[in-house]
């Protein structure tokens, strides 16, 4: 994907996001690279404008980052990743937090935060189902949820029927259908958005210093 070179807008007006301030919750070894200089072939990170970038829209990202790993975060090939779907974006934690950001600005992140909040759901042991079941349906699907999403009535009513004897799939339902909403709505406007280009545009960038 190439992506036109645009102006950087004022990066302390992006909405924050949340990012684990625990060192240990990043996998450092999953995009690091090594800083020897005869790694040529290795894709390149980014330096310094694009960390600070990342920070203007995750303001905890690098309380969590050891300094002499903060440049070895994120690369251009995984942020073009992105691009190809929407299940390659949400493997991605930062890719996760970065497409968070956007649905925030869009006031739709309820939509990221219920279908992340089923994915942890589904590892939940089976007695704790119950009590996490109850919480995600107050918070989320519930007709008086301060957050809730964008389902049909008759997707409401099955998933608080299945809530009183919970199961792991419980919420496969309403996430599909916020999933969907997602690929086919926000999604494609990420692609378009600022957060998305300028981010890409910066790493290109300093791929070629």
């Amino acid at each position: 994907m190439r992506a036109a070179g645009i102006s950087t807008p004022r990066l302390d007006k992006m909405p924050g996001m949340f990012f684990s301030a625990n060192p240990k919750e990043l996998k450092e070894t999953d995009h690091s690279l090594l800083d020897d200089k005869t790694h040529k072939k290795r894709p390149k990170t980014f330096g310094m404008d694009v960390k600070a970038y990342l920070r203007s829209m995750i303001p905890h990202l690098e309380s969590g980052i050891k300094p002499s790993k903060s440049k070895d975060i994120l690369s251009v090939n995984e942020v073009m990743q992105w691009s190809q779907s929407l299940e390659k974006l949400l493997a991605n934690q930062i890719g996760q937090d970065v497409f968070r950001s956007f649905l925030k600005s869009e006031f739709s992140e309820e939509n990221i935060e219920f279908w992340l909040a089923c994915e942890d759901y589904k590892k939940t042991e089976s007695d704790l189902l119950h009590r996490k079941a109850e919480k995600i349906y107050k918070a989320f699907v519930h007709s008086d949820a301060a957050k809730q999403i964008n389902i049909d009535f008759h997707t409401r009513e099955s998933t608080a029927k299945k809530i009183k004897a919970p199961t792991p799939t419980c919420f496969d339902e309403a996430q599909k259908i916020i999933y969907t909403l997602m690929e086919k709505d926000s999604y494609p406007r990420f692609l378009k958005s600022n957060i998305y280009l300028n981010l890409l545009n910066e790493l290109q960038a300093n791929s070629l210093k």
